[in-house]
């Protein structure tokens, strides 16, 4: 039996190794449920973010990575039950110049710019707190993004709190550095939302059968364990649990 996985370049959820092998928390952890339910063969695809919904409704693949489940989503794609669970925070340039730790505070500077990837949930929340289109720039890549902080010409990467601050490791506290996202009074107060595998809504067997196997596995010593080595703690995993 074969699955093949979409999955995008953002670390520590997902990324291409030197040798052209795909890596990350949720590639481990799909590989390891995969494996649990007979498949015999796994191949990772490497797409964009805005490709991950239509190409898994159009069967060109079989499963994408986790992303956030919103009620959108889940009228294009099928859902598996969560497995992780965390909040937004920024990418800035070391000593963030312009104070920014919320959407809000964003929304206060008509000078911030912030970066966003094309079709994730911060550009709902960003404009819910309001962010004007003014001040979004919209990339396709991660890395783009990130380029676009180093050189000025954002101010902050939207993206997972818990994935920037992996960023600001990887790359060096004296260039970036993260900021976990303070609620200001324009924000919505939120328990930190659900990511979730997706499939195709007529892919119900593979989706059945994955579910299955998480709901014996997520939270399990081995689960918290892989996880752990990329950065994932209680913190990510014990709220999915309670949903």
């Amino acid at each position: 039996m074969k699955v093949t996985i979409a999955y995008i370049e953002e670390p520590p959820f997902g990324w291409t190794e030197a040798d052209h092998t795909a890596t990350g928390a949720d590639i481990d952890l799909a590989n390891e449920v995969l494996r649990a339910i007979g498949v015999t063969q796994i191949e990772h695809r490497l797409t964009t973010f805005s490709e991950l919904l239509p190409g898994v409704a159009a069967g060109h693949w079989d499963m994408n990575v986790p992303l956030f489940v919103t009620p959108e989503r889940a009228n294009l794609v099928a859902f598996s039950v969560p497995v992780w669970a965390m909040g937004d925070g920024f990418l800035v340039r070391a000593g963030n110049p312009k104070a920014l730790d919320s959407y809000a505070s964003c929304a206060q500077r008509d000078d911030a710019r912030v970066g966003i990837i094309a079709g994730q949930v911060q550009h709902d929340s960003a404009k819910a707190s309001g962010v004007s289109d003014d001040q979004i720039v919209i990339f396709e890549q991660q890395a783009d993004a990130i380029e676009a902080v180093r050189s000025g010409v954002i101010d902050a990467y939207a993206s997972t709190a818990l994935g920037n601050r992996i960023l600001a490791n990887r790359i060096g506290s004296s260039m970036l550095e993260a900021v976990e996202h303070r609620p200001g009074a324009n924000d919505r107060p939120l328990k930190p939302p659900p990511g979730a595998f997706s499939f195709s809504r007529e892919n119900s067997d593979l989706l059945n059968a994955v579910n299955a196997q998480l709901r014996l596995y997520l939270g399990s010593p081995d689960h918290r364990a892989r996880m752990a080595k990329f950065g994932l703690t209680g913190n990510e995993i014990d709220p999915a649990l309670a949903c």
